[in-house]
């Protein structure tokens, strides 16, 4: 089965891709043992690399009640917390820690109207740290849906050095499409309204676009 990979990927990708055709071609060529090592080494550079860039359709449950994982990872952080940048207010916040092994693409929990956008440069300190919320590289996404309002934080890590977000203020987005990526290690934080049911826990594993993260009311 093919998967699919995200265009973000294509140049990391041909970058060693390239190079690995190259050697290959010398080691038929000419041979010898340390030739045969780099290429080796630069197609399992280049095949890690397909790997991180995945990009897996994904279909789960659907519906405006439910807020959807908005990336795959591990919860390691739930709690509640001011968010003043577009909430106003205390919020409850569920964060997700994406390691260099699961999916980077990045997927709208929630349909509605992108009525807030945001981008802040900063640090790469590690992701899982609580201060990465507010001082590492992030990208915020705010969504207008059934009646309540959401933000969605995309946060570059210690490995991330660019968060890549698709969203422009007006659009109209839908439950499960993808919102954007981060390269290399990163976390993504949901701001949810006081109202909302959790239903996840701290250490569990979640699939962006399929797993049910929390229920918002009426």
């Amino acid at each position: 089965m093919r998967v699919p990979v995200a265009r973000e990927g294509y140049p990391f990708i041909a970058a060693a891709a390239i190079p690995a055709a190259v050697l290959w071609g010398t080691v038929a060529l000419l041979g010898g043992t340390p030739v045969w090592i780099l290429a080796t080494a630069v197609t399992a550079l280049a095949l890690a690399l397909t790997a991180f860039f995945r990009d897996p359709e994904r279909h789960g449950p659907r519906g405006p009640e439910l807020i959807l994982s908005p990336a795959d990872g591990r919860v390691i952080d739930i709690g509640v917390t001011e968010e003043d940048s577009y909430l106003h207010g205390e919020a409850l916040r569920v964060s997700i820690f994406l390691s260099l092994l699961d999916v980077h693409v990045n997927r709208y929990p929630l349909s509605g109207d992108v009525t807030h956008r945001s981008y802040e440069p900063g640090r790469f300190q590690p992701a899982w740290r609580s201060s990465a919320s507010h001082s590492n590289e992030r990208a915020s996404t705010g969504i207008q849906g059934n009646g309540h309002a959401i933000l969605v934080r995309q946060i570059a890590g210690l490995a991330a050095k660019r968060v890549v977000n698709y969203a422009h203020l007006g659009d109209r987005v839908l439950q499960g499409e993808r919102m954007g990526i981060i390269r290399f290690g990163s976390r993504v934080d949901v701001y949810l309204p006081r109202s909302a049911t959790l239903n996840v826990s701290l250490g569990q594993r979640a699939k962006g676009g399929i797993t049910v993260i929390a229920r918002l009311p009426g």
